[in-house]
């Protein structure tokens, strides 16, 4: 990946702020490759325990890399970023976060899990390994809003979207709001399961290489994203689900309810301790949407694919 223009580690930054000077300006159609640090900042490492968790540095979480100006970016256009490829270092963490996570009020005390990965697998535990599947969890675009915006809640013009189908292969469009657009990417994950309910996922350092693209008058009110391959179809789906659900008038409860069913079953059935259940299910387990028609009830459903099980 070394043949291409590299943003390096140290152009990072831990926030949105439209008077963050670029490191770089772009032509549309170059590739470039970022130098990502893990989601910690680099303050855990793969000798890191629990207690690490417990005195993370917030004001350090969350870096990214860039920003980057796009020639003849414009309020109005898209940015178009497609992702070519990842490279990382065989190791990331899964953490629970007190404060944090869907069941924060339920899973209080810091938890660490080391997990390694190879370009096929990774080995979450003994007799558990999921396939990996590299995404950035953050790609965003500076916002029109003057001053200092947090790097943590997903925006409209992308930011912390945790959409694992942005492998190699996808394609993302960020509506512009600044001229330059002034792009960064950073807190890339080795595994993830839709809602990485849990706050964290198989984080880990990759340099991600990405083709740097301009649509303009797209006008979209929101990012949007193409694939090249199905969504949620993995090796590990040939042995089938198992699917746990929420049944009510709230999502956001339905899907906590979906999550602690899932966990009694991981520890029934596969005799994980709630800790290490609820991290995979961040890591694994998908949460879909099965209706939001039928009122005054919804329902959201947890999946499991069986085939992460040896």
């Amino acid at each position: 990946m070394s043949q291409y223009q590299t943003i390096h580690s140290h152009h990072s930054h831990y926030g949105w702020d439209n008077g963050i000077e670029a490191v770089r300006q772009v032509a549309p159609g170059e590739i470039l490759e970022f130098e990502v640090r893990d989601a910690s900042g680099g303050q855990l490492s793969a000798r890191s325990d629990a207690s690490a968790v417990g005195t993370l540095d917030f004001d350090k979480v969350n870096p990214v890399t860039g920003p980057i100006e796009v020639d003849g970016a414009e309020p109005g256009d898209a940015i178009r970023i497609e992702l070519l490829d990842f490279a990382g270092v065989g190791w990331g963490w899964t953490a629970i976060i007190p404060g944090f996570g869907l069941l924060a009020d339920e899973f209080k005390t810091p938890f660490l899990h080391i997990s390694e990965y190879d370009e096929q697998r990774v080995r979450f535990v003994d007799g558990i390994e999921l396939e990996t599947a590299p995404f950035p969890g953050t790609v965003g675009l500076a916002p029109a809003a003057p001053g200092h915006h947090s790097v943590v809640p997903p925006r409209r013009v992308g930011g912390n979207l945790d959409l694992r189908d942005l492998t190699r292969g996808a394609t993302l469009y960020l509506p512009v709001e600044v001229a330059g657009g002034l792009l960064s990417v950073g807190d890339t994950h080795a595994a993830q399961g839709d809602g990485e309910v849990c706050g964290t996922a198989v984080e880990t350092q990759f340099s991600v290489s990405a083709r740097i693209g301009l649509v303009k008058g797209a006008n979209l009110p929101a990012p949007q994203c193409e694939t090249t391959r199905p969504l949620r179809r993995s090796r590990r789906d040939d042995k089938g689900f198992y699917v746990t659900t929420g049944v009510g008038p709230d999502l956001m409860q339905a899907s906590r309810d979906a999550i602690r069913a899932m966990i009694d079953h991981l520890g029934k059935h596969y005799g994980l301790a709630p800790e290490m259940a609820y991290a995979l299910c961040s890591v694994a387990v998908d949460l879909r949407i099965g209706e939001v028609v039928d009122v005054p009830n919804w329902v959201v459903a947890a999946q499991l694919p069986k085939g992460i099980f040896l």
